[in-house]
């Protein structure tokens, strides 16, 4: 079923034309992450200007692709919980975060890897949806959207980029945005009318990133190529699912007994029920490392009463 189609993006909603380019990019190979990314421009949208005609139609073109959605996948339980939807995203977002490290860190600069890292950055604006980002997402989203920028001008002024974190200051995608405008080799799918095909220069971090604690990409999910954006024009080797580490499960878990005097809390309840959302959403991944994780996290949470 086709979504209403959108007017042209008034410019003083520009900020949420790359999460609505994202939404069109994804929407047959993860509609729930195309889902959040409009509910998300759809929030931002009505915080910066829902008052003149033309956001005011705008915003109200796509609550109509929202409900679209909605009815469409209205039996899919990353849309009608949250906490199955923010696991979903979330992975989605790293999934496409470490498929960026791995190629940054193995020295292979090329323009699919800046877009995964600055797609990454913008799913985790969408996290916000959920509540407040964790510090390590919020860390992720910084550096990420810095690694976009730096390797970016890096290869647009013949300059070889340095792998991993680095002390660099923060570039600008203003050069960016004029080399790319009007092309559609970056983005595919169509996006609305009055927005140019580019990254976003706003919120680039000016930060230096020498000690940052970034995990590496070695445990990048299988598959994750698949998600990476296409018709970049960019030809590269077919890159083999990254070797996964898996955790070693915690012993004490095996002899583990609850001794009948730990009272689990409402709470208690709900964290371990999103542990275990986590991980059936990293399974969807074959991330089989942090369904482990996550589960070992809501089994000691049950047994012990701690996390």
């Amino acid at each position: 079923m086709a979504a209403p189609a959108l007017p042209p993006l008034p410019p003083q909603l520009k900020s949420i034309q790359h999460h609505l380019r994202t939404a069109q990019e994804l929407d047959k190979r993860e509609p729930v992450v195309a889902y959040y990314c409009r509910l998300y421009a759809m929030q931002t949208g009505m915080k910066i200007d829902s008052k003149t005609p033309e956001c005011r139609k705008f915003l109200s073109k796509l609550m109509d692709q929202l409900e679209a959605m909605k009815k469409q996948f209205g039996d899919n339980e990353a849309i009608t919980q949250e906490i199955v939807g923010s696991a979903h995203v979330e992975n989605y977002a790293l999934k496409m975060f470490l498929y960026a490290d791995n190629e940054d860190r193995a020295g292979q600069f090329h323009k699919n890897m800046i877009k995964s890292f600055y797609t990454a950055s913008l799913l985790i604006d969408v996290l916000t949806v959920f509540g407040e980002l964790s510090e390590e997402n919020a860390q992720h989203r910084k550096y990420a959207r810095w690694k976009a920028a730096y390797i970016h001008n890096c290869l647009k002024n013949g300059e070889t980029p340095q792998p991993g974190p680095i002390g660099m200051e923060g570039e600008s995608f203003a050069d960016a945005e004029r080399e790319e405008a009007g092309s559609s080799s970056v983005h595919s799918g169509t996006a609305p009318s009055s927005s140019s095909s580019t990254y976003e220069a706003n919120n680039i971090p000016t930060s230096n990133y020498t000690g940052i604690h970034i995990p590496p990409g070695a445990h990048a999910p299988a598959n994750t190529p698949a998600e990476v954006p296409h018709n970049t024009g960019v030809t590269s080797n077919t890159i083999q699912p990254a070797p996964q580490n898996i955790p070693l499960v915690d012993p004490s878990l095996y002899s583990a007994q609850s001794t009948g005097e730990v009272r689990l809390t409402p709470e208690d309840f709900a964290r371990a029920q999103k542990y275990c959302k986590y991980a059936g959403s990293a399974l969807q991944y074959e991330d089989v490392s942090t369904a482990v994780q996550n589960l070992q996290k809501a089994l000691k949470l049950l047994i012990t009463g701690r996390e």
